[in-house]
């Protein structure tokens, strides 16, 4: 064993204890994290619009601070963006994370002197707590590489502004310096086939043993490996022993990326957004992600079947219970206040507090009153993956209201696959009977002739990659939809369609 990796391993020990003594008493850190986001921004526009001076306890904030989305916040965060100070949280951002807003053009999200160390704590700890577990700290001592967006930082009032993935790209600790790929040259890349044109070139003779991604864009990377060397990932970097994903679901990629490896390796999920770093998987044993709760976030929960009500109640760490879908509602040390995130989650376990992402509130299909949800579509297509050796590269699935003739509406599913199932009809029927399963509005509306099974619309291998470029999406942190409620990503697909 290396110096290195032996000092990886009491260093893991050492953290890894730290978060015992949180997550071991998490209504506490919570309270803690929740009266100190109330005192520092009492002083602020925020605060004094919505009396936090008078803010003792979470009903006194359910009293005074409604829930809002990107839109509803808006107003504040125009006045951040014009470089007012002291508006959501004293003094002014480091930075703003652009992103794409759904009805309103881009969307900037507040960076703070005080949330930026967590971005980067969590991704690090996430790794402490999978040595700590296997013991494993060998892959310290070969190459890493992140495949994210370009690190060129624009500026806005003095205020710099980028994707998050570059942002973070500014603050990888001095001991990975050497280890870490590509070169900063590479990582500024814009054109995403460039790009991973030139990090395959820079990395493919390399010592490559953690790679880490959205994983269809890691997918595109691997691709581009084998069609290079015509070998599998795995003989190409003998010593690939973690990969590390977040942004969605990687369970559907799962039997292409062994395939395209040669060999099955260790992953750890990450679930970080512009908003902040909400959770990371702490065990390879068990199910789902340690919710961070010191981590300058308070969290509330708001049932998913609930959130459009007109009053829905907001429930805090304590009042969850496992398997229950719910919208996750965040206030944060960068500024944003009862902000409605957009995901769903759901415990998988409250001793500590674990979780998975179950989709996004806006991204579900109910066209018929099924209230089908990402985490549904994902399970039926896993048991349908299992049940015929198929894979796939990608998917999405919409509504199909008015077929053509006398046909029942259906809900479409738009496959790209990699290996294509012998059977398609059974393939598409273990999906049905899946959801049928897991979600009993989608079979009352089966069994009472309201929709018929679903359709299966096969998309020309290449497909997604060749949408995602023609709308300006491709690479970095774009992915594909999984679910929609209406067809305007279905009608941007039919070019790709095989007929």
């Amino acid at each position: 064993m290396s110096i290195k990796a032996f000092a990886a391993r009491i260093f893991a020990r050492n953290v890894y204890k730290k978060i015992q003594k949180w997550a071991q008493h998490p209504v506490e850190a919570q309270e803690k994290v929740f009266q100190e986001l109330i005192a520092s921004a009492a002083g602020t526009a925020f605060g004094k619009d919505h009396d936090f001076i008078s803010i003792n306890n979470h009903e006194d904030f359910l009293q005074r601070v409604p829930v809002r989305d990107y839109e509803a916040l808006r107003s504040y965060v125009d006045k951040v963006v014009e470089g007012k100070e002291d508006i959501l949280w004293p003094g002014k951002p480091l930075y703003f994370a652009k992103t794409s807003g759904t009805t309103s053009g881009a969307k900037y999200i507040p960076i703070t002197k005080a949330s930026m160390p967590y971005h980067i704590e969590a991704a690090r700890n996430a790794i402490l707590c999978y040595i700590h577990e296997t013991k494993n700290a060998a892959f310290v001592d070969g190459k890493m590489i992140f495949l994210q967006g370009s690190p060129v930082l624009n500026e806005k009032h003095g205020i710099k502004l980028g994707r998050l993935s570059g942002i973070v790209a500014h603050y990888i600790p001095k001991y990975l310096q050497k280890n870490r790929m590509p070169t900063w040259e590479t990582n500024c890349i814009e054109d995403w086939e460039t790009k991973v044109d030139a990090i395959v070139e820079e990395t493919i003779k390399e010592d490559m043993t953690v790679i880490s991604g959205i994983p269809s864009w890691v997918q595109m990377y691997f691709e581009r490996l084998h069609d290079k060397t015509n070998k599998k990932v795995g003989d190409i970097f003998k010593n690939f022993q973690l990969f590390i994903y977040g942004g969605v679901n990687y369970e559907p990629y799962r039997s292409k990326f062994e395939n395209l490896i040669g060999r099955k390796v260790d992953s750890i999920e990450l679930f970080p957004a512009s908003e902040g770093f909400f959770a990371y998987q702490d065990s390879q044993k068990e199910n789902g992600m340690l919710l961070l709760l010191d981590a300058g976030i308070f969290y509330e929960f708001v049932k998913a079947d609930e959130f459009f009500d007109e009053n829905p109640k907001r429930l805090t760490i304590k009042d969850v219970e496992v398997g229950v879908n719910y919208v996750m509602i965040i206030s944060t040390n960068a500024g944003l206040w009862a902000y409605n995130l957009g995901d769903t989650i759901q415990f998988t376990s409250t001793d500590p507090y674990r979780i998975i992402v179950s989709g996004r509130i806006k991204h579900f299909i109910s066209a018929f009153g099924e209230h089908v949800i990402a985490k549904e579509v994902e399970e039926a297509l896993n048991e349908a993956i299992k049940a015929s050796n198929a894979s796939i590269n990608e998917f999405t699935v919409a509504p199909q209201i008015n077929p053509e003739g006398d046909e029942l509406p259906y809900h479409e599913w738009f496959i790209e696959f990699e290996e294509e199932p012998q059977d398609l009809a059974s393939f598409a029927q273990t999906i049905d009977a899946s959801l049928q399963q897991q979600n009993s509005y989608y079979y009352d509306l089966i069994q009472g002739k309201i929709l018929q099974t679903l359709k299966i619309s096969k998309i020309e291998n290449g497909g997604f990659t060749s949408y995602m470029k023609s709308i300006g999406k491709l690479g970095g942190q774009n992915k594909i939809q999984r679910l929609s409620n209406d067809r305007k990503l279905a009608e941007g697909l039919k070019g790709f369609v095989i007929r």
